[in-house]
């Protein structure tokens, strides 16, 4: 299953319509086809591997990226009660989630379901108060506005009352995906932007830790019922034995911990061909790491399942890895949070993207001078107190 857009509406944090597109906008030529994923061989139409989110402190990143985890948890047949970005949908009487998206099947469908929100605190649930779902074969869609168009046709299936086994908070998706023996895979780092953790039970490859860290000559995990030893041997010194993955946190720096977790799902990711959800990339990275992990998705010799890296950054520098605009989305917080594709907001490619981004050309992507100027003013304040 390829994600094509997601809309939603009636999200309270979101003004307006939510629109993301991740299929290719702008026109592709010969050289970007090193870089995008067909929707099917031979097809006219493009995904964008590698998806960027950028905007200044609290400008609604994250809360972006769990609207596409969740579109993606309700994709798989998740129970929205149990998704874990379940929190974006807030106190919503009526948020409309519709996803467009590519079955196993090679047919286009629109899924278009509306939740709300009941009960309070802990006892805050949600139910599903209508849905349907459209399919159309992807032959037939020869424009890309006919990628998502579904005007005219008649929904294959609807949710009604009498669905009893059906639980009110699962998506009639999970009918679809049983039939045509279909699943989507994702995997969501954003309870780790804060936190290293390495998960033990995957297969870590070499090539990865002597990347991020060439002294580490072993680090392996050896599994005995519930417990497990960690071997972990630097160059020239004696094997260490541990039997808490927090320990490794005294051996490794933040920075390498992260990186084995995030590359070792990315092989993963783009071996099965799925998803990658990374906030804030470049936390405990340098540059050149967060520009190799993208570079991974970007390169169609290695990427050749079509797997997706979604991520959000503040690091401006990091867009100057895209060639293309169409896959980098402005997040902006004013009274309400809106994400723009860059392709709508600058139709040159050629010009260099983080200075674009920097120069305040973009309204909002720059802390605004009167707020410098205060606290330029508040610093100096306190600065003469402490003196």
């Amino acid at each position: 299953m390829k994600l094509l857009h997601i809309s939603a509406v009636g999200f309270p944090l979101f003004k307006g319509e939510l629109s993301l597109p991740f299929f290719a906008q702008q026109r592709v030529s010969e050289e970007d086809r090193q870089s995008l994923f067909p929707l099917l061989p031979g097809s006219r139409f493009y995904l964008n591997c590698a998806n960027a989110f950028i905007g200044v402190n609290a400008s609604g990143k994250t809360s972006v990226l769990k609207v596409i985890l969740l579109a993606l948890e309700l994709l798989s047949s998740t129970p929205i009660n149990h998704c874990e970005t379940k929190d974006i949908l807030g106190s919503a009487e009526d948020a409309a989630l519709t996803i467009h998206f590519l079955s196993d099947t090679d047919e286009l469908c629109r899924l278009e379901t509306h939740i709300r929100s009941t009960g309070r605190g802990s006892e805050q649930k949600y139910t599903i108060t209508k849905e349907a779902l459209w399919a159309k074969p992807l032959s037939i869609a020869n424009t890309k506005k006919k990628l998502t168009d579904f005007s005219g046709l008649e929904p294959i299936a609807v949710r009604t009352d009498k669905e009893m086994f059906l639980p009110d908070d699962t998506s009639i998706i999970i009918a679809y995906n049983k039939k045509n023996g279909q699943q989507i895979f994702s995997k969501s780092l954003l309870s780790m932007t804060d936190v290293n953790i390495l998960p033990t039970s995957e297969e870590i490859p070499t090539e990865v830790i002597r990347y991020l860290d060439p002294t580490v000559e072993q680090l392996t995990f050896d599994h005995e019922g519930h417990k497990v030893t960690i071997h972990l041997k630097f160059e020239g010194k004696k094997e260490i034995l541990l039997a808490d993955p927090m320990e490794l946190n005294r051996y490794l720096s933040s920075g390498t911990i992260k990186g084995i977790v995030t590359f070792t799902y990315a092989i993963k990711t783009l071996q099965r061909g799925g998803y990658l959800i990374v906030d804030e990339l470049e936390n405990h990275f340098n540059k050149e790491i967060a520009a190799t992990l993208l570079r991974f998705f970007m390169d169609s010799a290695l990427n050749k399942n079509g797997g997706v890296l979604i991520f959000s950054t503040h690091y401006p520098e990091i867009l100057d890895e895209f060639d293309r605009n169409d896959c980098i989305f402005i997040t902006r917080n004013r009274g309400s949070i809106t994400a723009d594709n860059l392709a709508g907001l600058l139709q040159r490619n050629d010009l260099k993207k983080s200075d674009v981004y920097q120069s305040g050309f973009l309204e909002g992507t720059v802390p605004a001078y009167e707020a410098y100027s205060k606290l330029r003013k508040g610093v100096q304040s306190a600065l003469k107190r402490e003196g």
